[in-house]
Parts: structure tokens; C-alpha cells; sequence
């Protein structure tokens, strides 16, 4: 008998010290959120994994990017879902299907409606009222960075950043981008979520420069598998007006 409880326990143990090599990108269900005060109510934001995050706000939940590499278990049924990009790390048809209800609305790109066929679509610089919530797509897309000598990973018009209007407060989520000259110019953004990671998108540093130009409240680092974010703190360090916030996405 002892023996056998030996092997038990070390068996245990082995299961143990395997479990994050086994599924290095699963993550717990239970997702820390930050709150953010508005004018109608708590914004409750909720980063779940790599570009994937819950906004919920006014009733509403408003899933972004939902992938597999998230848990939703122990997250409510979204009202909106919003995709930015064609890429599997932004548009995944069964994790839509896991967080919907009858009463979805997801919106998207028209790229992404080809596939995702019952999305609403909203392109480039259209402006729309959906779900009682004010969006704006904004163009995302590569100036430089591309798979060989005259492609790009994203080009400009397929993909969405958004601009919402939650509460009174705007909110950006850039998708993947690098630094374009309407990132520079957006105006009253009190929080933002940018990505960095190479070679897809841009530098923490680059990021930096951005969130420099336009001013944002409030900036999350997202979408940065592989880069140091603490770089982008630095960067920003005694930026006037602009709080950086490091949350765990991975």
C-alpha cells in the first residue's frame, strides 16, 4: 500500500509540474478586471488573452477578438462582438458561436463578413449606432512590415480598430497596426488598447511614440506576445496625462 501511494503521489506531482508545458496558452477563467468610472455607470474591462478582451458597460458586454485561447466559462453571454482582422488570432467561428446569444450582434469588417456571414459590417472610416453603442471604424494596417519585398501582413481597409463610445468615455482598440498617421490623429481617447508585437505590427517603442502623439487617458498594452511591455512604460514614464496600465494577457 505505501508503495502505491508512493507512485500516486509522484504521479501527481509529475501531472503537476507538466500542466502549464502541456497547455502553455490555456488560462483560468477567472479574469481580473479593471473598473472605470462613467458618466452612465461602471466600465468593467476584462483582458482574456492576446488581442482577446470583455468590455461591459451600461448592461451591455461587448466581446473583442474572441479566439480559442480564452475561457469563457465563467464570463457571461456577449451582446456585441466585435472582430477587427480576417487572421485566426482575431476571427474564430467557434468561439463566436460559444459566447453568443440569439440577440448578438456581431460586427466586423467586410473581409471578415465572407466568412463570418451574419456580421454587420462597418468599413474604414464609417461611423455607426449599434446595439444603442456608438462605433467607428478606424483604418489598421502595415506601412512597412510585410510577409516578403512588396506584401504587407495587413492592408489598408481589411481590418477595423474601433473607436466606442461607452458611458461618455471613447475608447480605442487598434488591432493590428503599425504607427498611421490616423492613430496619430485621433483626438479625446481616454482609453486605449494598443498592439505591439513583431514582425506583425510595431515596437513597444513605436507604440510609444504613438500613444505620445495622439494622448490617450488611459493605455493598455495588448496584443504583445514576445515583446517587453515594461519597455513601453519606460518610454512613456512622465508622459503628462497619460497613465500606462501592464495587465497579464498570456
Amino acid at each position: 500500500m505505501k508503495k502505491q501511494r508512493f507512485i500516486l503521489l509522484l504521479s501527481a506531482t509529475a501531472v503537476l509540474a507538466l500542466g502549464t508545458s502541456l497547455a502553455p496558452e490555456a488560462r483560468s477563467a477567472t479574469y481580473p478586471s479593471d473598473v472605470i468610472k462613467t458618466s452612465s455607470g461602471d466600465l468593467k474591462i476584462t483582458p482574456i488573452n492576446h488581442a482577446t478582451l470583455y468590455l461591459e458597460q451600461g448592461g451591455k458586454v461587448i466581446a473583442v477578438d474572441p479566439t480559442g485561447q480564452g475561457d469563457y466559462s465563467d464570463l457571461p453571454k456577449a451582446d456585441l462582438i466585435l472582430i477587427t482582422d480576417i487572421h485566426g488570432d482575431h476571427m474564430d467561428r467557434a468561439s463566436i458561436d460559444k459566447i453568443k446569444k440569439p440577440s448578438t450582434i456581431v460586427v466586423a469588417p467586410p473581409a471578415v463578413a465572407k466568412t463570418i456571414t451574419e456580421a454587420q459590417t462597418v468599413s474604414n472610416g464609417e461611423k455607426k449606432t449599434i446595439a444603442g453603442i456608438e462605433i467607428e471604424a478606424v483604418p489598421m494596417y502595415n506601412l512597412t512590415r510585410g510577409p516578403a519585398a512588396g506584401q504587407l501582413f495587413h492592408d489598408k481597409g481589411r481590418g477595423n480598430g474601433y473607436i466606442l463610445t461607452l458611458g461618455g468615455k471613447r475608447v480605442y482598440l487598434s488591432g493590428d497596426t503599425e504607427v498611421t498617421t490616423e492613430m496619430k490623429a485621433l483626438k479625446n481617447i481616454d482609453v486605449a488598447f494598443l498592439c505591439m508585437n513583431l514582425p506583425y505590427t510595431m515596437t513597444p517603442q513605436e507604440a510609444a511614440e504613438a500613444v505620445k502623439a495622439f494622448k490617450p487617458k488611459i493605455v493598455y498594452p495588448y496584443h504583445y506576445k514576445g515583446q517587453d511591455t515594461e519597455q513601453f512604460a519606460a518610454a512613456l514614464k512622465g508622459t503628462p496625462g497619460v497613465e500606462v496600465r501592464l495587465r497579464n494577457w498570456y
